[in-house]
């Protein structure tokens, strides 16, 4: 046969057999994450409008990184209508679309979730391949599962040290079991078990830590044999300042004096405040030597822990020690705290003294030209409740909005005594008439810091009613004139108080949607691109996330471009949590005539460094971020996570109340 002939048949045999094969387009399985992306953006702008029905049609999309996306938005919109869509994405092949569903319903927390998760959880995924949705729905159960499930949590105990994800997922979902109230001994046993065995991880041991830090009611008093030694022998710093605090809550002489003796030799101040912070649980005399000591610490942080301690916990008989004290070479604010706790101790018949603590504090406060020792001044001048007039008098009218939002703090933590009438005795309810207009004067104020503090006063006070019902018509015509998104604290604040007055409840006012993102500014972006903050103590650089969070960093891009910043001052540091600046005003209630939704990807604030925005309800945001000193899981989900500290953390922690923002600037 000819060989052209031959060469044909086998071509027309082998075409004929390649047509009869259908077309299978190549299965997309990776999630990418680029912000520059026109899909990424719309998936995004939806979210921001919470257009719910329109994100819906992606959890179909061919491309995982957009059934992901769409998926998380949910965490951030936490809207219950999209549980049951959400609960279809848990049976996606790809995992991680599945762990963005299972963590979008654990954000959501309705109840009706958990038969899904539970079903989702994959218990013969051996090879791991699901093990990220296996973890994210153990964690979303924490968030929104029954009760009776969490004993079923705790009681697996089949997973292996090499199990890291199973295990996180487990330890995580007890502690969000545990910041919804919902406890059981099971739980705290496991996780005792999981942070003094040495073979598991690290990331396993840091989340048990902070639950049995941060969750209260647990007991531990029969957990010593674990605890202590655990304590003594660990060497991440992360760990040991979370076991610091469970130890203390052991509250035996053995934990005390492990406690002491650590403080001893102890180089990281972060563990030194949480020991400190630990010691409030023993008899005053065992600790007050360490208290005393820590007053001289090279550490602001530190001294001012120690000045907690003794406002808190101070005794009479050594109330005039303090006042002594508050007049050594300490840091002003921690000289302040010590005044405060003078003039809270000090037994009544001392009226000399009485008299000399508070002419002193006066004088703090007309000589100082720092509105933060202001403020702190009239907050230690509440303590003797009789200085009422004068903290009105002079902090009513004071130029600086601090010194204004402290004096009606200071009148509000008179109000509030729980010994009020005992105090003012036959004048109680004069006094208590002329608080109450005082706080009612803050309407006519315009000043947010001042109106949402006393409308708090309002509903935190054992006074009368009829005090106020005469005032509802001013309180809402207040409301009426307050500036929205801007004034959107001071707002539900308020209706609270109205509320309270009037015997109603009302919803929370929402913030719509009024300030899209700027996709232009995220265009200059590249992999090197770094934030510098200066500021009166040094630099500090973070590292933006831009592919998480793309709304805030816009934002913050664009603050930072204005000069927004330049100038403010860091008006919150709370020792071994946070450092807070931004706000144009400085007493924390200032913002924009805008506001930006939340962006809650599933990120955890497992370390220190992170960046959030302050928050004072999903989708409040504007201006105000913060930084943290350590480990804050129980912020996770709750406030936006949108960089991280990449170097500068020694001049985060130095950063104290009142240092500035000299400038923000972002490099390319």
């Amino acid at each position: 046969m000819n060989q052209k002939i031959v060469l044909y048949f086998i071509l027309l045999f082998f075409f004929s057999q390649w047509g009869c094969v259908p077309y299978q387009e190549e299965k997309l399985t990776e999630v990418k994450l680029d912000y520059r992306d026109s899909l990424f953006q719309t998936i995004y702008k939806l979210q921001d409008e919470q257009a719910i029905e329109k994100l819906y049609p992606y959890f179909r999309h061919k491309d995982p990184s957009y059934q992901y996306i769409a998926a998380l938005a949910f965490a951030s919109i936490k809207s219950p209508e999209a549980v049951d869509s959400l609960g279809v994405l848990l049976k996606n092949s790809i995992d991680k679309v599945r762990a963005a569903a299972a963590y979008s319903l654990g954000q959501i927390g309705e109840e009706a979730a958990t038969e899904m998760l539970i079903s989702a959880f994959d218990r013969y995924d051996t090879a791991g391949v699901y093990q990220n949705s296996n973890r994210a729905i153990l964690e979303a159960i924490g968030k929104c599962g029954k009760a009776d499930f969490l004993s079923a949590l705790s009681s697996t105990s089949t997973y292996e040290a090499k199990d890291t994800a199973l295990l996180e997922g487990q330890a995580w979902g007890i502690y969000r079991y545990g910041l919804r109230q919902i406890i059981d001994q099971a739980g705290t046993d496991r996780m005792v078990d999981l942070v003094s065995d040495p073979q598991y991880p690290e990331s396993v041991k840091l989340i048990a830590a902070n639950y049995l830090y941060r969750i209260s009611n647990i007991n531990l008093k029969d957990k010593a044999g674990q605890l202590i030694p655990s304590f003594r022998q660990e060497d991440n710093p992360n760990i040991r300042m979370a076991l610091a605090v469970a130890v203390g809550k052991i509250n035996s002489e053995d934990a005390l004096n492990t406690l002491l003796a650590q403080y001893r030799q102890e180089t990281d101040y972060r563990v030194k405040c949480n020991i400190l912070r630990a010691l409030t649980n023993f008899e005053y005399e065992a600790v007050s030597p360490t208290l005393y000591e820590a007053l001289k610490d090279t550490s602001e942080h530190v001294a001012m822990r120690a000045m907690q301690f003794f406002v808190e916990k101070g005794i009479s008989d050594e109330a005039t020690n303090y006042w002594r004290l508050a007049k050594d070479s300490l840091p002003s604010l921690v000289q302040l705290g010590m005044y405060r706790a003078a003039n809270k101790h000090l037994f009544n018949g001392k009226v000399e003294a009485r008299d000399a603590i508070n002419s002193e504090l006066r004088y703090r406060f007309r000589n100082s030209t720092d509105p933060y020792e202001k403020a702190a001044s009239l907050v230690a001048l509440a303590e003797f409740p009789w200085n009422y007039r004068f903290i009105h008098r002079e902090g009513y009218p004071a130029e600086q909005p601090v010194v204004r939002t402290a004096s009606v703090q200071a009148l509000s933590n008179i109000a509030s005594r729980p010994n009020f009438r005992g105090f003012f005795g036959g004048s109680y309810r004069r006094v208590a008439k002329e608080l109450c207009q005082y706080f009612m004067e803050t309407m006519n104020k315009k000043d947010p810091g001042m109106i949402a503090i006393a409308a708090n006063a309002i509903q935190n006070t054992s006074f009368t009613l009829t005090n106020y019902a005469d005032s509802l018509g001013k309180m809402e015509v207040t409301l009426s004139n307050l500036e929205l998104p801007k004034q959107i604290e001071t707002y539900n604040e308020l209706q609270r108080a109205i509320d309270f007055v009037n015997g109603t409840q009302t919803e929370p006012l929402k913030a719509s949607f009024n300030h899209p993102i700027d996709w232009k500014i995220l265009k200059e972006l590249t992999e090197r691109t770094v934030a510098e903050i200066e500021t009166s103590r040094g630099m500090i650089v973070l590292r933006l996330f831009p592919g998480l969070a793309p709304g805030t960093v816009a934002n913050f891009m664009q603050l930072s471009r204005d000069g927004f910043y330049d100038g403010l001052n860091f008006h919150r540091v709370v020792p071994n949590f946070v450092i807070q600046g931004g706000c144009p005003i400085g007493d924390g209630y200032g913002s924009l005539d805008y506001s930006i939704r939340s962006e809650l990807p599933p990120l955890h604030y497992n370390d220190g460094g992170y960046i959030g925005m302050a928050s004072a309800g999903n989708h409040t945001e504007g201006t105000q971020f913060f930084i943290t000193h350590s480990p804050s899981p129980h912020l996770d989900g709750n406030y936006t996570i949108f960089g991280k500290v990449e170097s500068g953390m020694d001049i985060v922690h130095q950063i104290q109340i009142g240092d500035q923002i000299k400038n923000i600037k972002v490099r390319r």
